[in-house]
């Protein structure tokens, strides 16, 4: 088979050293007189008002290579996987036709998952669909939607619980649109084997898959350290900011761990820095081992150990760019 391009992932939990590695990758690539692009899919860099507590990589780390899916909408209007999913498959497909080599970085597993193997059919949902939807949760809350699902898909309720009114919503507007129960539909893509990235939509993407991972006793150490520098480089003046610029505080980027904890710092829940810091990096470790857990059941792929096998994930690059 003929590959239309060459797309190297570089995934694996915050602060394992993804932006600086891909970084490194991509200019290695210059090097080889090749044309390289960075895509991103970490959620959170998608929102140009959110910086310090995205660990958002500045412009001067990003001078010299094009990167992206950063910085192209605001935290108002959150983008959901499907509309990443339409903008990055054409991103990566108008690089494909330049020549140039894709490196997709990020944390975000969902995202990816949703890039490589594809998602529940019709995943699109209408706007007056959302509009219905928006009416029930308001005339009635989450029993409007769980009376709904008992009717048309009383095995939806198995997979969630009665307080997820996102997801309970989601497969509500599913089988308005379709018909269909979104449980059958996460059967059928389980069965697809979500882990198996082998298995994709995209047979003709010549894919390289390097996964981060560091010692566990530095990586909490870093995970520390990083929340203390977002305080540093003035976290909570960019959420106070945000909060007199008109955001609530309650758009779902700015319940992300960073901003969640900051705002109930604003609103004296949180009382001193040291416990600030804290709180982050406890909620930081819990979302590194749910990626990590996701990641690592993720094949095929190539570990990396970013601060010691440097060396190690450029061979791999330079031979992979040399294959047919």
């Amino acid at each position: 088979m003929k590959f239309a391009g060459k797309l190297i992932i570089i995934s694996g939990a915050t602060a394992t050293g993804k932006t600086s590695l891909s970084i490194d990758l991509a200019k290695l690539v210059l090097k080889q007189n090749k044309k390289v692009r960075i895509i991103n899919f970490d959620s959170l860099l998608f929102y140009r008002e959110l910086n310090i507590g995205t660990a958002k990589p500045s412009l001067v780390e990003r001078q010299g290579i094009l990167h992206e899916m950063i910085d192209i909408g605001s935290a108002k209007n959150p983008l959901n996987a499907s509309d990443y999913v339409d903008q990055t498959e054409k991103l990566i497909l108008e690089c494909f036709a330049r020549g140039e080599i894709v490196i997709l970085v990020g944390g975000s597993a969902f995202y990816l998952r949703a890039l490589i193997k594809g998602m529940y059919q019709s995943e699109t949902t209408s706007d007056e669909i959302k509009t219905h939807v928006e009416k029930m949760i308001e005339a009635g809350g989450n029993s409007a939607l769980i009376a709904y699902l008992q009717t048309h898909d009383a095995e939806a309720l198995k997979l969630y619980h009665e307080n997820d009114t996102y997801r309970l919503s989601r497969a509500v507007e599913h089988h308005l649109q379709t018909g269909q129960p979104i449980s059958v539909e996460k059967k059928r893509m389980d069965e697809l084997n979500p882990y198996d990235l082998a298995q994709n939509k995209h047979p003709d993407w010549d894919i390289l898959h390097l996964y981060l991972e560091i010692d566990k006793p530095l990586h909490l150490e870093l995970m520390t350290k990083r929340a203390s520098s977002m305080l540093e480089a003035g976290l909570i003046e960019e959420v106070r900011a945000l909060l007199a610029e008109g955001f609530s505080g309650n758009e779902k980027p700015l319940q992300s761990i960073g901003y969640k904890e900051t705002l109930n710092f604003l609103k004296g829940e949180i009382t001193s820095n040291e416990d600030l810091i804290e709180k982050i990096s406890i909620s930081t470790r819990q979302l590194a081992k749910s990626q990590k857990t996701f990641f690592r059941k993720m094949q095929p792929k190539i570990q990396i150990n970013s601060l010691t096998d440097r060396e190690k994930a450029s061979e791999i690059t330079l031979s992979f760019l040399s294959r047919p």
